[in-house]
């Protein structure tokens, strides 16, 4: 598929049935046209993950390219950004490691080997996330996407109707209360508001996207705890099959990065998780995150 946009061409190819397209023609390092922004936030909606490889971008030029298309959050509720780039969340895997032995598993979903969406633990979580691959490994380190409204259409009609009356709870205690309540500065900024703790919100598990209008699951093992009104036994065995099915291969793409890669993910339709094979090897990526609206 070619688009023409300010005599900027964008070569865009798909990458699996329903998920994720490469785009190629744009230098992201520039100030974009309207029109190129209009252009790549179609992209967006269409295939719910776009990849820009080697583009190479300094952390100012991840900020600005953020702009674009929303409102940049700080880097993490809990989790401080550099020192002079608040926005940009860094995570060195290497570090990532020494937490691990501090706090034991629960890095894991700091890391992101596990699968889940981005900060869904607060009341209004990110529209998307934009990916700056620093540090690649040699070998391994891809990451996987998955579509939770293709999951969501394939399942039957009456599962569907019973989903879209039930909420969820998030809950970002278990993943991050330990780091929390250790930072020394009295915790991390989200929303104007300074997180000393992390309470449990309520979510849809049928969220209706905003721009596009069409549903798709909204819950993931990182941070959904249970569903509300359910017995645990009733939960547990219900939010277990939809874990499952929400990440069969047919919803999902891998990409795998080379160094300077950008990719920027719309956060209310997909789930994602980083492949944990690279073992000791370096590996450091920054994200941008933009704020988000309410799940309905």
């Amino acid at each position: 598929m070619t688009l023409t946009s300010d005599s900027v061409d964008l070569r865009t190819t798909p990458l699996s049935a329903t998920i994720g397209a490469e785009i190629r023609g744009v230098d992201l390092t520039r100030p974009l046209s309207d029109t190129t922004v209009r252009e790549l936030r179609d992209r967006l909606l269409q295939y719910k993950v776009i990849f820009f490889p080697g583009q190479h971008l300094e952390p100012d030029q991840h900020v600005a390219l953020a702009r674009n298309f929303g409102e940049p959050t700080p880097a993490h509720p809990v989790l401080p950004g550099l020192d002079r780039f608040p926005e940009v969340f860094e995570i060195d895997y290497s570090r990532a490691a020494q937490l691990r032995e501090s706090y034991g598993d629960v890095v894991d979903r700091y890391d992101g080997l596990s699968w889940h969406t981005d900060v869904t633990f607060v009341e209004r979580p990110p529209l998307g996330s934009i990916l700056n691959a620093v540090v690649i490994p040699a070998a391994g380190g891809d990451t996987m996407f998955s579509d939770q409204h293709a999951a969501y259409e394939a399942l039957s009609e009456p599962l569907r109707g019973f989903l879209e009356g039930l909420v969820a709870v998030h809950d970002g205690q278990r993943a991050f209360g330990a780091i929390l309540k250790a930072r020394e500065d009295g915790g991390g900024e989200w929303e104007g508001k300074q997180y000393k703790s992390l309470d449990p919100v309520e979510h849809p598990v049928v969220r209706t996207h905003p721009e596009t209008g069409r549903k798709s699951l909204f819950v993931n093992a990182g941070f959904t705890s249970h569903i509300k009104g359910l017995s645990l036994a009733e939960s547990d065995a219900l939010l277990q099959f939809l874990y499952a099915h929400a990440t069969k291969p047919q919803f999902t793409v891998r990409y795998h990065w080379h160094a300077g890669d950008l990719g920027f993910w719309d956060n209310r339709v997909t789930q994602h998780r980083v492949v944990g094979d690279f073992g000791g090897q370096h590996r450091v990526i920054q994200r941008v995150t933009l704020r988000g609206d309410q799940p309905a």
